[in-house]
């Protein structure tokens, strides 16, 4: 499979049938164009068709994140209520495509996963992260946008839906000792040194279990989780996406300073 690029936002290569996904943008945390979007998805797509693959395990480039969400210049470009929609139903697409990947896959996280960068997180079945991880989705002080339907159903199937609300109300991080406590981290490790090493090891041994298994364990898993489809949270979308508070959270995000909510 000829995806192996060498310098590009998403560099994928693979190895003993173990394949590495890195978001490679870490001059912004590694902040996800819809391109890299497109490219995980690619990835997954080709590792459900390449039986040599074994197992995937996604991470950020440098010492400061995994990845840190969409990368707000994206948001610029909407002028429509359909431009959120689609934007929501990318997301969906992608994340879907990335959670019923064939083979295993392992989110190695570092410093912030936040926003989409959680969502990728969350979508993998197994997460490892360092002491310095941050977790969470500060769009309730940020961008003043939402989750989809399906990132709601899939955050809530991991740790609950009190606890979803807490994250999205308070738009705080948390950190590794908590995010392990609640289920979003499996495994913390000391540093990056030790979460590749880890990670490394978590993906040899998965290699070399039952395929069949594994896939229908995944399969298992997705059918007692059913979700609601997106057009049942399109209405929540349009409310948050074309309102004058995101034009105001995506404003002042832009020019580092607070927004100011109004509800509308």
């Amino acid at each position: 499979m000829d995806l192996q690029v060498e310098a590009e936002d998403l560099v994928f290569e693979c190895t003993d049938g173990i394949g590495r996904i890195t978001f490679n943008r870490p001059q912004a945390r590694n902040a996800f164009t819809f391109a890299m979007y497109e490219r995980l998805a690619a990835i997954c797509e080709a590792a459900n068709r390449d039986q040599s693959i074994k197992v995937l395990v996604l991470r950020g480039a440098g010492d400061k994140a995994f990845a840190s969400g969409t990368d707000i210049n994206q948001f610029r470009e909407f002028r429509t209520p359909q431009d959120a929609i689609d934007y929501e139903n990318r997301i969906d697409r992608v994340l879907t495509t990335l959670e019923q990947c064939r083979v295993p896959t392992i989110a190695a996280i570092n410093g912030f996963c936040t926003g989409g960068g959680a969502g990728i997180a969350a979508a993998c079945d197994l997460r490892i992260g360092t002491r310095t991880a941050k977790i969470g989705f500060p769009i309730a002080r940020t961008l003043g946008n939402c989750l989809s339907m399906s990132n709601v159903g899939r955050l809530t199937a991991l740790i609950g839906a009190a606890r979803v609300k807490d994250l999205i109300f308070t738009a705080r991080l948390v950190d590794a000792t908590e995010a392990a406590s609640v289920g979003l981290l499996g495994e913390v490790v000391e540093d990056i040194a030790a979460l590749d090493k880890r990670a490394d090891e978590v993906a040899r041994l998965l290699a070399g279990h039952a395929p069949l298994t594994l896939n229908a364990t995944k399969q298992a898993v997705a059918r007692l989780q059913r979700r609601l489809t997106g057009d049942e949270g399109e209405d929540l979308i349009l409310m948050c996406y074309t309102s004058q508070d995101f034009r105001e959270g995506l404003d002042a995000f832009l020019n580092k300073r607070a927004p100011q909510w109004r509800g509308q």
